[in-house]
């Protein structure tokens, strides 16, 4: 019964981040990294669809064999599927189709969980849950990113507020020991392939701040020629902001000699205290590197979580995205969901503020390619410590 609980809980929570769009807001895909919230509610359903009911529901009947195609994201195993870049063009199926297709998968999906379930089953049903919760937070950033880039800047919800201030005012740094610290998932609660095995790192001493980079702190970077000087980045970073124009964060417009930011209510200033948002991997370094200082490592962060306050921001690590020591990924499309991706991305660690309930935990391990910053991104400041 639990189970069947937390099913439609999930499912409820994905209807719910879209009540506040137009039908015209479903179907819009400005950049590649960004797809339409009508594929996302139609992908997370097809997950249940393809890797659930169709092979366990005795005489299910697939909604329409064509969804296969439209909605597969990454499962070279599962057949071809849309090109992504032509999510933005599915003009059909219509909202309304997509809707249809959610309750009567629904509706299959509570047929199989009113009988008992073996624990492999049950153990994909928990997978195809924070699969969808994934995409939850995706939805957010992808209407976010929708919306903040229509000519009009519309608010999605003048009610939701975002976050206005960094939650640990201790304005100094955690210290950590030289040694030996556990990495890595460990007891019965879910978790990502990619958590795994827990292994044991060696770190030399080390301090980390014990808050996010405000929007003042960051602000101070750039009225201090941040963005001009060439010295606080990488190389690839460098190109990057010379190509792009970059001279703020995601979202920051300066208006009649403020700035200002894109926000759920639509354009607001700038809350000072607030942690700052929407940066790419390029620019928590050379902030870092601005500041004398460096990002954590992925390790140093996971050491300390206990001690810090964390979930407001997912935070740039120094740590490229790889596998830990012993990691095997499972046989078939399940398979293909973390480890294929294991090349030319960076760790983020923590949560943020839409990030679904019960989501985080200190062993995720998100990742990006380091010029993106449509996620919920944030910085915090690590140092080696000289006198432990």
């Amino acid at each position: 019964m639990q189970l069947k609980n937390n099913f439609e809980t999930v499912r409820k929570r994905s209807i719910h981040i879209c009540a506040p769009l137009k039908t015209e807001d479903y179907v819009v895909q400005p950049i590649v990294d960004v797809s339409p919230p009508k594929w996302h509610l139609g992908h997370t359903t097809w997950f249940f669809e393809t890797f659930l009911l169709k092979p366990h529901l005795p005489g299910y009947t697939e909604f329409d064999p064509d969804y296969n195609f439209v909605f597969n994201s990454y499962y070279e195993s599962v057949g071809t599927r849309v090109v992504r870049t032509d999510r933005g063009n599915l003009s059909r199926p219509a909202v309304e189709d997509v809707m249809r297709y959610r309750e009567y998968v629904d509706e299959a999906m509570h047929t199989l969980l009113d009988n008992p379930v073996s624990k492999e089953l049950e153990t994909l049903i928990v997978l195809g849950l924070n699969h969808e919760e994934q995409h939850q937070e995706l939805l957010y950033t992808d209407i976010k990113y929708i919306l903040g880039h229509n000519p009009l800047l519309p608010a999605y919800d003048k009610n939701k507020a975002g976050i206005k201030t960094v939650e640990d005012k201790r304005e100094d740094f955690l210290i950590m020991p030289a040694g030996i610290y556990q990495i890595g998932h460990a007891g019965e609660g879910f978790c990502f392939d990619n958590e795994l095995s827990r292994h044991s790192v060696y770190l030399q001493d080390y301090a980390i701040s014990t808050q996010l980079v405000t929007n003042a702190e960051y602000l101070a970077f750039m009225e201090a020629g941040g963005y001009s000087d060439f010295r606080h980045w990488h190389a690839e970073g460098w190109d990057w902001v010379k190509t792009n124009q970059v001279k703020a964060p995601l979202y920051w417009y300066h208006v009649d000699g403020q700035w200002q930011h894109y926000t759920w209510q639509g354009l607001q200033p700038i809350t000072p205290d607030a942690p700052v948002c929407h940066i790419s991997y390029y620019e928590a370094a050379a902030y870092a590197a601005w500041k004398g200082m460096r990002l954590p490592t992925e390790f140093e962060w996971e050491a300390a979580a206990p001690e810090l306050s964390w979930g407001q921001r997912w935070e740039w690590t120094e740590s490229a995205y790889l596998p830990y020591p012993g990691f095997t990924k499972a046989p078939g499309a399940i398979g293909e969901y973390n480890g294929k991706f294991m090349i030319s991305q960076m760790v983020l660690r923590g949560g943020s503020e839409v990030t679904p309930p019960n989501h985080s935990r200190i062993t995720y391990r998100n990742f990006f390619h380091p010029p993106l910053r449509w996620q919920f991104t944030g910085i915090r400041l690590a140092k080696q410590n000289l006198f432990i």
